[in-house]
């Protein structure tokens, strides 16, 4: 149990990478094992307070609505953006069926949110919801940031290589200049994972294979959208780099469960 506490991440990394990559030799993925890690890893380290931590930071609603927009504008901006630069490089027209009826996006961007096997739902609250906060600790957000985001897409690595998922390269790319975006949204709404969450499922909810059929326009679109992400990070790096470089009061404050376990002093007088 002390390994466990003293090196909480790393043991939350170890086993979302083992049980995520355990079902490859069936050719599958199993985002779950994320979600499954960090509950086990909190509740091995800090018992109940550390799965009401994550509990708590999923249902953190209260924060401003700029957020919320945010969210939701910053991911699908970065898709309209990539697009439009795709076409002005050359593309054709892009297919647009999945924006017919007029719901179809809302439903996409919700049942992403929601789907039990999907990425958002299990990613957010043990990524942002358990790991970012706790590398915080004792770094600045910048680094816990870097280490986030190349953990974060080494535990992605099978999807771009593995056919069935379609995933291109570049994603791995993509990964890692989303995760900078994530973290910044996360501390700026008052360590809520339910916006990243939501913000996930908006980046997820389109699918960028439905643009263009295989070929060099979905090809240029894939390098496209990862440069205008990585463009995205640059801009929150350079535009906040106060907020990457320092802490605030609640990186630091003290566990629940460290609270409970520290010696009570005695008055001997």
């Amino acid at each position: 149990m002390e390994l466990v506490r003293r090196h909480r991440v790393l043991c939350f990394f170890v086993l979302a990478y083992v049980l995520a990559w355990g079902a490859i030799p069936w050719g599958s993925f199993f985002a779950p094992g994320a979600l499954i890690a960090a509950l086990v890893v909190a509740g091995l380290a800090d018992g109940w307070s550390g799965l009401r931590d994550i509990g708590a930071r999923l249902i953190r609603w209260r924060v401003s609505w700029v957020w919320y927009a945010l969210a939701v504008a910053v991911p699908l901006g970065v898709h309209a953006l990539a697009v439009g630069l795709n076409i002005g490089a050359g593309a054709s027209a892009p297919a647009l069926d999945f924006l017919s009826p007029w719901y179809a996006l809302p439903l996409a961007v919700g049942m992403h949110i929601v789907s039990p096997m999907g990425g958002p739902l299990m990613e957010e609250p043990s990524f942002r919801g358990f790991a970012q906060p706790e590398l915080q600790r004792t770094r600045s957000r910048l680094g816990a940031t870097a280490i986030m985001a190349l953990a974060i897409s080494g535990w992605h690595a099978p999807l771009f290589l593995m056919g069935e998922f379609a995933a291109h390269p570049i994603g791995f790319v993509t990964t890692v200049a989303v995760t900078f975006w994530y973290a910044w949204l996360f501390n700026h709404a008052s360590g809520s994972s339910l916006l990243t969450l939501i913000a996930h499922g908006a980046e997820g909810g389109v699918r960028i294979t439905g643009f263009w059929a295989v070929g060099p326009d979905l090809e240029r679109q894939n390098w496209t959208y990862a440069i205008v992400w990585c463009l995205v990070a640059l801009v929150l790096l350079v535009a906040d780099r106060h907020y990457w470089v320092s802490h605030s009061p609640a990186d630091t404050a003290p566990r629940a469960a460290d609270r409970r376990r520290e010696p009570v002093p005695v008055d001997n007088a």
